[in-house]
């Protein structure tokens, strides 16, 4: 490999890293407005909903500190954080779709569900 060659693919790792954050950040936003739009104690699906909601802003946001921070993370410890994201970012789109008016935080979790799965490939 040139040298080249690893400063680009460096620098590719360094902005899926970022595009990634960014994701997971948006999306923890996207869910915390969504869950407190619910009404807590509400009726039983709009109440799971809400907390599936709260959970995936709180895994998006552990995320992106693992990705913004130097927590000394190994690269299979980063993968099972992302990987954790994703399923739990798709799952929570799929509770949003169920909610007349959340079509923006459902995108919210698929792009951050395609982020993470974008940069997990680029982990190798």
């Amino acid at each position: 490999m040139t040298q080249q060659t690893s400063q680009q693919d460096l620098y590719r790792f360094l902005e899926d890293r970022f595009a990634c954050a960014q994701a997971c950040a948006e999306c923890a936003r996207a869910c915390a407005l969504r869950a407190g739009v619910l009404d807590p104690g509400g009726a039983a699906q709009a109440e799971q909903v809400r907390r599936k909601g709260i959970m995936c802003a709180e895994v998006c946001d552990a995320t992106c500190r693992a990705l913004t921070e130097e927590t000394g993370r190994d690269e299979t410890g980063l993968r099972v954080q992302l990987e954790w994201c994703r399923a739990v970012c798709l799952e929570c789109a799929q509770a949003f779709d169920t909610q007349p008016g959340a079509e923006k935080s459902a995108e919210a979790c698929r792009a951050c569900a395609r982020a993470c799965t974008d940069f997990i490939t680029v982990l190798g």
